[in-house]
């Protein structure tokens, strides 16, 4: 079995030669080989670059920001009179960006994820998605991201309320690239778009077709089970979960649902088409984000059973690194792995 982008999957360490082939006498101690690093990039970087590039050449673009230190310095070619900082005022933020937009520009706003879909709710759900208006909300240090700063600042909500507005897109990209599209393809997208963006850097997916707003992006096939996820981590979980399934001989399809309102329905539906199981993954609480949007699609065209992995009902009991957190509350690889082991085969471990 392979990735999509056509590279084998990978292989234990300590694999053997083939049947048969001369096997020279190794030595006791093999010279360690060097591994280049996956390149990796901060999706929050990503959109930053992407839009101080398109700016110059798009005039009715305009950069809101609250004080986030994103464009800290930022070249933006000439356009800076369309850059304007409001300071602290997330509430402020999304009325100032409706009024502009109502009024023909296309604004950009920075704030983190947390006090886009809690602080800056009510703003955002009258002033800009109850008139439709084409406001793109780039929202960082989203899920766990600000782990460092504990409950407060982490957005485990954010997915939920946001897909619960009409006429709002919410975007969930799991790599740089990725939010270099989502930016290129937001130029001609009506209504308001919420852009879910992390803090540190992220390795690059394997090679695939360019995500495409509101169209799933099949990453790996599988007819055993169906891992859904969205967001970098999620998303590299699954399939390290799918490669590591594939030794034991069970073949797990991998779905990259960036996009979790409007959800691909019709492509969720052809993926899990005989698959016996569907495994969410996300970076968010189990309620309201991408599990239930793809428990809600499922319950009512085709039923599938589904396991939701993701933050559980509570919040972060300690204040601690991204890696750590999500290690603890089961957004892993192997966790992923469990979960199809222990509802197909009923076995808790590889």
């Amino acid at each position: 079995m392979t990735d999509l982008a056509g590279a084998p999957a990978a292989t234990a360490a300590g694999s053997t030669t083939a049947a048969g082939a001369a096997t020279p006498s190794a030595p006791s101690a093999p010279a360690a080989v060097a591994v280049e690093p996956a390149p990796s990039v901060a999706t929050r970087n990503a959109y930053r670059d992407r839009l101080l590039a398109l700016m110059p050449d798009h005039h009715r673009l305009v950069c809101l920001d609250t004080d986030t230190g994103l464009f800290a310095g930022a070249d933006f070619g000439g356009a800076e009179e369309r850059y304007v900082n409001i300071g602290i005022a997330e509430h402020q933020l999304m009325g100032v960006a409706a009024g502009m937009a109502a009024d023909g520009w296309t604004p950009w706003t920075n704030t983190m994820a947390a006090f886009a879909a809690s602080r800056a709710a009510e703003a955002v759900k009258i002033d800009i998605a109850y008139n439709a208006l084409p406001v793109r909300i780039a929202a960082t240090h989203s899920g766990l991201s600000a782990g460092h700063l504990g409950p407060t600042h982490q957005a485990l909500e954010d997915l939920a309320v946001m897909r619960a507005l009409p006429n709002m897109t919410v975007v969930v990209p799991a790599d740089g690239p990725a939010v270099e599209a989502a930016v290129d393809q937001s130029l001609d997208l009506p209504g308001p778009l919420y852009l879910r963006l992390g803090r540190k850097p992220t390795p690059l997916l394997p090679a695939a077709p360019e995500p495409v707003i509101g169209r799933v992006q099949p990453l790996r096939e599988g007819g055993d089970a169906v891992l859904v996820a969205c967001g970098p981590h999620p998303v590299l979980a699954a399939l390290d979960a799918a490669r590591a399934l594939a030794e034991e001989g069970v073949e797990a399809a991998v779905l990259n649902m960036h996009t979790v309102k409007p959800l691909d329905v019709e492509g969720l539906l052809a993926a899990v088409s005989g698959a016996g199981l569907v495994v969410t993954v996300e970076e968010h609480w189990r309620t309201g984000g991408l599990g239930a949007a793809v428990t809600e699609a499922l319950a009512e065209h085709r039923p599938t059973p589904v396991v939701r992995l993701g933050m559980p009902d509570t919040f972060a009991s300690t204040v601690g690194d991204h890696g750590g957190l999500l290690a603890h509350y089961g957004v892993t690889g192997e966790a992923v792995a469990d979960a199809v082991r222990e509802r197909l085969t009923g076995r808790p471990r590889g």
